[in-house]
């Protein structure tokens, strides 16, 4: 019953649901099999091939590893049919470019299949019988063997006994072959007595006779290693050098009558472990000397022969004898190489595509649809969890009822049994210990684990479920359904944990992560970022306290960068609210990082929330205070502001500078300047004074002062190191300087753009982008278009002071151009913007740029310099810029 899954067709009565075993496309993996092949084919039929020589690297062997329940086993079935009968190959997948003279023969390794080594010499003997004539050297030597260990025991017999007559159709003719090619040497040799004796009593006369290359035994002689291994002890060490002998006499064929065996060894991960090699010595013996056969390796682990510390443990080791079994140390490609592939997921149209066809009743997919779409969502694309789903399926329709969606939100202990029986205690101590983690180094989950040594977790980091990824923080990840089976599933191993193991193991890796970000000397921003996510998701998945997590969260808001802290979705959370310290100091990062991509309203109600809660320790309470004032600030709320910003001030906390600055921007932006001036000079680096000042003078026209003060914060973020303060230092000197300077303007705001680019400061991007409008004012005719698309995106934001920012640029384009209606028109809106008094003096600046009369109502800011010379520095920016617009027409 090819094709049936017979395990599924067991488990319904309904006869009328059809159970196939679905393949689903594996086209890539196929073309890798045939491109093998052909060059294969191409190494062996060039005139300097020599099937006898025993140096030369071997390029004879493809390995497909993946996690178990991947489709290996599948894999490799569907080859040896595919290789053996063209009807049988998928449609999908390609005919290889030589379909005659292949001979595939598929081995199963596992322990269930019972395969030891003289099993494996004889499946591939028994293959090549087919063949329908003797293999001489072989034979010959196989029937010394036999003799010597099955004394008695014809082989017939064991072949019937183990199955193997069954299994071949040739098989019944060995028994002949061989005593054909023993009745050829005894009348070569003139031997008495039987045939079956030609060796028992005359192998030294062979042997001789091979030595003296006699022309009686001519056609055996020029095998050079025949008389070595006939005169051997025949046991089974001589028995895993015979394949040389079976490789010479295949060598030997007419060319006409020649075939390529391709031997294909399944379950390879159950013929040992890194430490017992014994069989796996065996069969690498068969690999190296048959060089003219093709081997298709398919398991758990990649092979290791490359590994030039093998070297004792296996015969043929490193880099010259299986170059393309080296891994490929390319980022893109990692542990792969070549001839060592590892088997991906199922795409999720390929697991749409298996339980369509696993399960149908006339010709239509007995899974409906939103259900096959659930598995295949939760399956990560692992075929194991597609047949374990349908299994569920299978025994839930028995219960008497329709499977429903919510029923395949399962995870399945199998997963674990099946990930973890090949492993050591070790290695699954530390498997459990980093799957509470999203990712980890070697150094990580040793700490995460409790150890004193890193083998373990070296030797983990090369399983097919470990993930690689060469350009994260941490380089590797449990694949994500095992990861989940592991920390979900009803685990019933005997060294299973307990909860309480767990939570020790909990509290291990966050102090492990801890550690990684503690002695992360060059303040890397993506270690920061790194160790704060998956100490959070500790933190709030194992209610622990904050600890570190507060430190982390200060240099996280320190930098200025705001990139986002992703963290999966807490459904308790989310539907009960926070619980938890974790939860409020997730929902704070989480809302100042999203500011620059929500409008602002958003971030006072998602801080008011948190600061509600009273969850946070004290002393991360300023931290969502600070950002909600100035989100309120963003919103023009200066009052909530200010009450905000002196809470925070007046706490004396680590952001009490930054709240002293936010009053003094508080007071510029109420036109109060003498009193912004007064509060820069106490501010220092930590209340970026350089800043403030800069944002008082460009406003009094003074722009080389503006310039000069926006150049000095920004080299003070250099020497400091954070990148996020450097770009919004820039950004202000891009804008200040767009005004008097334009062709300086362009470098600036070339430097401004690379360093936001990384980023995420949206209002910076915005000052930024409104620099270059300044730049353009006069030139530009399209620029009143471009204004309005950035209108429209700061409307999004609910940045209100940038609207009032990008109006006034407008009224500088129109003063310049002197379009007296447009600038009427600009200023009216720009009325409107300020209404409220806060940046009110920008209505009085572009007063002064139109060289215009303030209306009697308007309200007045208290210019440093007093109004009347304010009034003439931006009057001549605009004349200025005339004349340069009409010396560039």
């Amino acid at each position: 019953m090819a094709g049936r899954d017979l395990r599924t067709l067991f488990s319904s009565n309904d006869r009328s649901i059809s159970a196939s075993e679905a393949f689903t496309n594996r086209q890539a993996q196929w073309q890798a099999v045939t491109a093998g092949l052909a060059e294969h084919i191409r190494h062996v039929t060039r005139s300097d091939f020599d099937v006898e020589d025993l140096e030369s690297p071997r390029h004879n062997v493809l390995v497909f590893h993946g996690v178990g329940g991947i489709g290996k086993s599948t894999l490799s079935r569907k080859i040896e049919a595919s290789l053996a009968h063209s009807e049988h190959r998928p449609v999908q997948w390609e005919a290889t470019s030589h379909e005659e003279g292949i001979l595939p023969v598929r081995i199963d390794l596992a322990h269930a299949a019972g395969m030891d080594f003289e099993r494996v010499v004889l499946t591939i003997r028994l293959a090549i019988a087919a063949l329908g004539g003797p293999m001489p050297a072989f034979d010959l030597a196989l029937r010394r063997y036999w003799e010597h260990n099955h004394p008695g025991e014809p082989i017939e017999d064991y072949l019937r006994r183990g199955g193997l007559l069954s299994r071949f159709s040739a098989a019944a003719a060995l028994p002949q072959q061989m005593q054909s090619a023993l009745g050829d040497v005894a009348q070569a040799l003139l031997l008495p007595g039987t045939v079956g004796s030609a060796l028992g009593h005359g192998a030294g006369a062979l042997i001789k006779a091979l030595r003296e290359r006699r022309q009686s035994v001519r056609a055996l002689a020029g095998c050079s290693r025949l008389a070595d291994l006939l005169e051997a002890e025949p046991d089974l060490e001589a028995l895993s050098f015979y394949p040389h002998l079976l490789a010479w006499d295949l060598a030997q064929l007419p060319a006409d009558e020649r075939v390529l065996p391709v031997i294909l060894l399944d379950t390879f991960e159950d013929t040992g472990d890194r430490t017992h090699r014994d069989l796996e010595r065996l069969l690498q013996r068969i690999v190296w000397l048959m060089p003219n056969a093709f081997f298709v390796v398919t398991g758990r682990n990649r092979l290791q022969w490359a590994e030039t510390s093998l070297s004792g443990q296996l015969d043929w080791t490193g880099p010259h004898a299986w170059p393309g079994l080296v891994p490929d140390t390319t980022p893109t490609r990692s542990r792969a190489s070549g001839r060592q592939i590892l088997i991906s997921d199922f795409s999720p149209e390929d697991c749409e595509d298996y339980l369509a066809r696993r399960l149908s009743r006339d010709g239509q997919p007995l899974i409906d649809e939103p259900v096959r779409r659930i598995i295949a969502e939760r399956s990560h694309g692992l075929p194991l969890y597609l047949d374990l789903s349908v299994m569920r399926y299978l025994e839930l329709r028995r219960s008497g009822r329709q499977p429903q969606v919510t029923d395949f939100d399962h995870d399945f202990p199998a997963l674990i049994t099946r990930t973890l029986r090949d492993l050591t205690a070790e290695e699954r101590h530390v498997l459990r210990s980093v799957s509470l983690l999203n990712a980890f180094s070697v150094p990580l989950a040793t700490q995460a684990a409790g150890m004193q040594h890193d083998a373990p977790a070296l030797r983990l980091t090369e399983r097919p479920f470990i993930r690689e990824s060469p350009s994260g923080v941490w380089p590797f990840h449990v694949h994500d359904l095992i990861r989940c089976a592991i920390r979900n599933a009803d685990d019933a191993s005997d060294d299973r944990w307990s909860e309480q193991d767990w939570q020790r193991a909990a509290h291990r890796a966050f102090h492990a992560l801890e550690s990684q970000w503690r002695q992360d000397l060059r303040r890397d921003r993506a270690v920061l970022v790194g160790c704060l996510q998956q100490g959070l998701l500790l933190a709030r998945t194992f209610r622990l306290d904050l600890g570190w997590l507060g430190d982390a969260a200060f240099q996280y808001v320190g930098d200025s960068i705001w990139e986002p802290l992703v963290l999966p979705a807490d459904d308790a959370a989310s539907s009960d609210g926070l619980q938890t310290a974790a939860d409020a100091l997730v929902e704070t990062l989480s809302a100042i990082a999203r500011r620059q991509h929500e409008h602002r309203e958003r971030t006072v109600s998602r801080l008011s929330a948190v600061l509600a809660s009273g969850l946070l320790p004290d002393g991360l309470v300023e931290l969502a205070a600070y950002y909600r004032a100035k989100a309120q600030r963003d919103l023009g709320l200066t009052e909530d502001s200010r009450r905000g910003m002196q809470h925070v001030a007046s706490a004396g906390g680590r952001l009490a500078s930054a709240a002293r600055r936010g009053l003094a921007h508080l007071s510029r932006v109420s036109g109060d300047f003498p009193a912004a001036v007064e509060a820069a000079g106490r501010l220092g680096w930590a209340g970026r004074h350089h800043r403030v000042l800069g944002d008082v003078w460009w406003v009094q026209g003074d722009m080389e002062r503006a310039a000069a003060a926006y150049l000095a914060a920004r080299s003070e973020a250099e020497e400091h190191g954070v990148v996020g303060e450097t770009a919004v230092a820039q950004a202000h000197l891009a804008f200040a300087v767009s005004f008097v300077d334009p062709l300086r303007a362009d470098d600036e705001l070339d430097l401004a753009d690379r360093l936001l680019s990384p980023l995420s400061l949206r209002s910076n991007e915005m000052t930024a982008h409104i620099a270059a409008l300044v730049r353009d004012a006069g030139f530009a005719v399209d620029l009143p278009d471009r204004a309005a698309v950035q209108l429209a995106e700061i409307g999004v934001s609910g940045i209100s002071y940038a609207a009032a920012k990008l109006q006034l640029a407008l009224c500088f384009h129109h003063a310049v151009l002197d379009a007296q209606d447009n600038l009427a028109a600009d200023i009216a809106r720009l009325r409107e913007l300020t209404q409220n008094g806060y940046y009110a003096y920008y209505v009085e600046i572009a007063h002064f740029m139109g060289g215009l009369p303030l209306p009697p109502n308007t309200v007045r800011a208290q210019w440093i310099d007093g109004e009347r010379q304010t009034r003439e520095r931006w009057r001549n920016i605009v004349l200025g810029r005339r004349d340069h617009v009409g010396g560039v027409r």
